[in-house]
């Protein structure tokens, strides 16, 4: 899977209260709404910037805090196409893969707002167009992969019924 978008930064600790603040929580049985506010706590002006296809980038414990898996999916359903991140709390990393949002563990230091990038998910490769330089991130494993072309566990699940893919 490659992916090509611009990237949006991010620090560190951005917690999934900065993802899906917690003010529009009534609004997680909606998730096209609630996506229309999503990292509004950490850039009030990102969904005005924000084109889908575009990659949010973090540092260190992206998605911090909270089990609730409403933050990843309201990425994807606002068109994220992928979290790139120095690192990522366990729980969000799980969500995002369930949910069909693509993330990568990367060194995120050489990026920044606006830059244009090309990820190749399966071979880790982070490419700053804008920069002209190459990041090698984790790849991610095969089933991750095949999780995330069916648009998540669950039509994974559907589709195949097992793991043994």
């Amino acid at each position: 899977m490659i992916l090509k978008g611009r990237a949006w930064k991010f620090g560190d600790n951005i917690s999934t209260d900065h993802i899906t603040p917690g003010r529009y929580f009534h609004l997680r049985s909606n998730i096209q709404e609630l996506a229309k506010h999503v990292m509004e706590d950490a850039d009030p002006d990102f969904m005005k910037k924000f084109k889908p296809g575009d990659f949010v980038v973090g540092g260190r414990n992206f998605g911090m805090g909270s089990s609730r898996e409403h933050a990843p999916l309201a990425l994807k359903v606002a068109g994220v196409s992928a979290v790139l991140a120095k690192s990522f709390a366990r729980i969000f990393y799980r969500n995002a893969i369930n949910v069909g949002l693509p993330v990568l563990i990367v060194d995120t230091d050489p990026i920044e707002s606006g830059d244009e990038l090309e990820v190749d998910l399966a071979k880790g490769i982070v490419r700053d167009l804008t920069k002209g330089i190459e990041l090698k991130a984790k790849p991610l494993p095969d089933i991750m992969i095949k999780i995330l072309q069916e648009g998540g566990l669950v039509e994974f699940v559907k589709k195949y019924g097992t793991f043994d893919v």
